[in-house]
């Protein structure tokens, strides 16, 4: 809870639009959450309404929970005090930054959206910001990160009750620079809001979310509203890629452009002279200045996500050497194509490519490291985009064998959905595999493995846990394909 806190009153003043009434006593608000559960004395509670769940109907939880105040969108029946605002959802930010003492106005920030590579974009700069000497801060898919503690999160882009706290604990904690992962649902549910930041930054845009979006054009009005004056103040756009392209065209800020080339092709642009296990080396130009560095991440997507990082950095003022010395030491990111076991004469991999754009550049990125073959496992999750099943079928069908398994299936039956994805890899055959139960794929995958071989496990990457309809189990690829390593013996689980 934030030692600060604001009085009601003065919270009032916070929103921007339609001025809000306070009715009942001006208490002190030093935290707010918007779960009744997570109430506790002095702590202001927001009701939000959601699609399946009202808050409103919990605010008698929280009074009993001892908030300090409630903020409806109407008046109620309530022992506590409450703050009526015309939209819950849309103030939550606004009070949110209010009660923390509007933490993001002390921080650096960058903002990275796209489809692909926010994570490893901002694991990147952490580790630049470490080679330099600094403390890193980073919110994103798989947690925070404030100096060298881990704190999970729910969502790629935390509520703004939860992302308003996390920076004030990095201002606290005397973070160098925070490096945030902006969903397109995060910038529609306004959970960045209260927030301008230093740096946007673009990786690209392929086919995803379309449950949520509908469209491609909705997709990239979603990412593109981060390109706004209200919103950031610098962009730095990978322009290889043709929304980027759009997007650095369209955008009024000022923009780093970075792209694939020699030097002077873009204000930040680099080279890719190949790659291995673990490592791209590549040529890094920055205006005049050129580097060669070895990236501790295989592939020319890795690569690309590298340049992107170096341009923030540069932006933020760090020197080549420090950006070098922290793209070679970046550590595994997790789950972004992760080896499981290096003691064996083919090799296991986990990436959490699930895009079939995604799926096409790791296997790309695999046969370019082998002399064997590219053996994958991929899936498409129930309850979302079913359009992109059989794309994700088809660009499994790039690699020499596939097997066609289950990802988080949801509410969806399981079998349905390996089917939809199976026809788009052309149905099966001796390269084409099908197998529902996502342990019993894997095996079969490791099973099929000859010396120089690669073993992909696409879709979930970090994930510890695979949905159901009837309920949630652990499942994390990395340790279910050691555990399978190591039953055939020589792995270790």
């Amino acid at each position: 809870m934030s030692a600060r806190g604001v009085m009601a009153s003065e919270l009032a003043g916070a929103v921007a639009v339609a001025e809000p009434r306070l009715v009942g006593e001006d208490r002190l608000v030093q935290d707010l959450v918007h779960d009744s559960r997570d109430v506790i004395a002095g702590a202001g509670f927001i009701a939000i309404r959601g699609a399946a769940v009202d808050g409103h109907n919990f605010v008698g939880e929280a009074c009993a929970a001892q908030a300090s105040l409630v903020v409806v969108d109407h008046e109620i029946d309530s022992s506590c005090p409450q703050l009526i605002v015309d939209d819950t959802r849309r103030r939550m930010a606004e009070l949110a930054a209010a009660v923390h003492g509007y933490p993001a106005t002390e921080l650096r920030l960058v903002g990275v959206t796209g489809t692909n590579g926010k994570t490893t974009v901002t694991h990147m700069l952490e580790a630049i910001v470490d080679a330099a000497g600094g403390v890193p801060g980073i919110v994103g898919t798989v947690g925070a990160h404030i100096g060298g503690e881990v704190v999970p999160l729910a969502r790629t882009t935390p509520e703004a009750t939860d992302l308003h706290r996390l920076l004030r604990r990095m201002v606290d904690e005397a973070v160098t620079l925070a490096a945030l992962e902006v969903s397109s649902h995060a910038l529609v549910y306004g959970r960045a809001d209260a927030i301008v930041f230093d740096v946007a930054a673009f990786t690209n845009l392929s086919q995803d979310h379309l449950d949520f979006h509908q469209t491609m054009e909705d997709y990239y009005a979603a990412k593109a509203e981060l390109f706004t004056e209200r919103r950031a103040r610098h962009a730095v756009i990978w322009v290889d890629d043709p929304a980027g392209a759009r997007l650095a065209a369209e955008t009024r800020l000022p923009v780093t452009t970075v792209g694939f080339g020699a030097g002077g092709a873009h204000d930040v642009s680099g080279e890719v002279a190949g790659w291995e296990m673990g490592r791209t080396a590549m040529t890094l130009h920055i205006g005049t200045e050129s580097s060669s560095v070895n990236v501790s991440l295989a592939g020319r997507f890795n690569a690309a996500n590298a340049l992107v990082a170096a341009a923030v950095a540069r932006r933020f003022g760090y020197r080549p050497d420090a950006i070098v010395a922290g793209l070679e030491a970046l550590p595994p990111v997790p789950g972004r194509f992760e080896q499981v076991a290096a003691d064996r004469e083919f090799a296991v991999v986990v990436d959490y490519a699930h895009t079939p754009d995604a799926v096409v550049n790791s296997i790309a990125t695999a046969a370019e490291i082998t002399g064997g073959r590219v053996i994958a496992i991929v899936g498409s999750a129930g309850d979302r985009d079913p359009a992109k099943r059989p794309l994700m079928g088809r660009a499994a069908a790039t690699a020499d064998i596939a097997v066609i398994t289950s990802d988080n299936p949801r509410s969806e039956d399981p079998t349905m959905l390996v089917e939809q994805v199976l026809a788009g890899a052309g149905g099966r055959s001796a390269s084409v595999l099908a197998d529902v139960d996502r342990r019993s794929a894997i095996r079969t995958a490791i099973g099929l493995a000859e010396p120089g071989d690669i073993v992909l496990i696409l879709g979930k990457g970090h994930e510890p846990y695979q949905e159901f309809a009837d309920g949630t189990i652990d499942f994390d690829d990395r340790v279910v394909a050691a555990e399978e390593l190591a039953a055939t013996g020589g792995g270790t689980a």
